[in-house]
């Protein structure tokens, strides 16, 4: 829930503050706000059909619910980790029925080529520690 309010108030930041394209910048030589209306999927891969993307991102939560539903039973870790995989995903889901499209906005253009969103960070911070909880789990087996 944290992180669906926080994705949705910098995304209104963003929407009344900024024309699309539009960028500013943030952290000299580090961090920009780029507002950009992204209508593909995650790193420009997988179309731009708002449905087939809808579709997708709900068919890999319902992978991701089945395959980690023991593990979210048993681990803190992987709680806040599905937690803000659903969160981030649930985000991006509601801007797409709401636009068609994903408000992105975070810009580290001289370290990353892409902007995004903070729920595409949870998102991408989630997996990781998903696969940093399967590790501690091999590692003690």
């Amino acid at each position: 829930m944290v992180v669906f309010v926080l994705d949705r108030w910098t995304k209104t930041i963003v929407l009344h503050s900024f024309m699309p394209g539009e960028s500013r910048e943030v952290v000299p030589h580090l961090l920009w706000w780029t507002y950009v209306q992204n209508t593909h999927g995650a790193f420009g891969m997988f179309g731009n059909s708002p449905l087939l993307l809808i579709v997708l991102a709900l068919l890999v939560l319902a992978v991701f619910t089945y395959a980690f539903r023991d593990a979210v039973k048993r681990s803190s870790l992987v709680r806040i980790a599905f937690g803000m995989i659903v969160g981030g995903a649930i985000g991006n889901i509601v801007d797409r029925f709401q636009h068609r499209w994903v408000v992105d906005f975070i810009d580290f253009r001289t370290i990353w080529p892409n902007v995004f969103n903070v729920a595409d960070a949870c998102i991408s911070v989630g997996v990781g520690l998903l696969v940093l909880s399967q590790l501690l789990r091999e590692k003690r087996a």
